[in-house]
């Protein structure tokens, strides 16, 4: 028996719920680390972005990063508190990516934010509502409005787990992320678990800060 987003039945009822404050977290999934499975897959739901680095640290390091999906949907919560503030953004993604993966997010990530003398404030090509296009129910023509709770779908990649042969070590989870604002909803993300670490670390997510579909109407924002 097939439930959420084609989840089984008994992974649904493994759903796990975390509490900070009013806001709350749900994941549930089979996505792992320890064996590809072609069929599995990930749900993860937020009724809020993450107010502050604390709450996202707790969120991170107590719930969501136990799992390759619940690492790869905190990418668009993390993409977001850069957008609002540069420095508090900055911890977050420091604390969920993988070394070498934060300057390319964070380079393409400001030049998307924020008016300059190369794109002013009307340009097309900035997006501050880039994080919410992979939220469900996001779409270019509903001015990127995600359904309440926030909600990030995932499935196994058609990539099988890698580990790592250069410096360091580790084991590369492929999935994608499903979000309607590109042609290619399926956007692929990589995702980290190294020995000895209970968490997981996003490796590469180029496709989650490409340029998307342009916005009809007036972006919202999140809460």
């Amino acid at each position: 028996m097939l439930s959420l987003f084609g989840l089984p039945a008994d992974a649904q009822d493994k759903q796990t719920t975390f509490t900070y404050g009013a806001h709350t977290y749900t994941m549930a999934g089979t996505l792992n680390a320890e064996a590809y499975d072609a069929k599995a897959t990930g749900i993860v739901t937020f009724t809020h972005i993450p107010s502050d680095y604390a709450e996202f640290e707790a969120v991170y390091t107590q719930f969501l990063g136990k799992t390759p999906h619940g690492a790869a949907a905190m990418m668009p919560m993390a993409m977001e508190l850069y957008r609002r503030d540069r420095n508090m953004g900055l911890k977050c993604l420091k604390l969920l990516c993988y070394p070498t993966n934060v300057n390319p997010v964070t380079s393409i990530l400001n030049t998307k934010y924020g008016p300059s003398r190369f794109a002013p404030s009307d340009d097309p090509y900035l997006q501050p509502y880039l994080p919410a296009a992979v939220l469900k129910g996001a779409t270019p023509d509903n001015g990127y409005t995600p359904q309440r709770p926030y909600t990030v779908e995932m499935k196994a990649s058609v990539n099988k787990h890698q580990d790592l042969q250069f410096a360091g070590s580790g084991r590369v989870v492929y999935l994608y992320v499903m979000g309607k604002g590109w042609d290619t909803e399926q956007r692929q993300v990589e995702v980290i678990k190294q020995p000895g670490s209970a968490l997981h670390q996003v490796f590469n997510c180029p496709s989650l800060y490409t340029q998307c579909k342009t916005i009809r109407g007036q972006w919202k924002g999140l809460e």
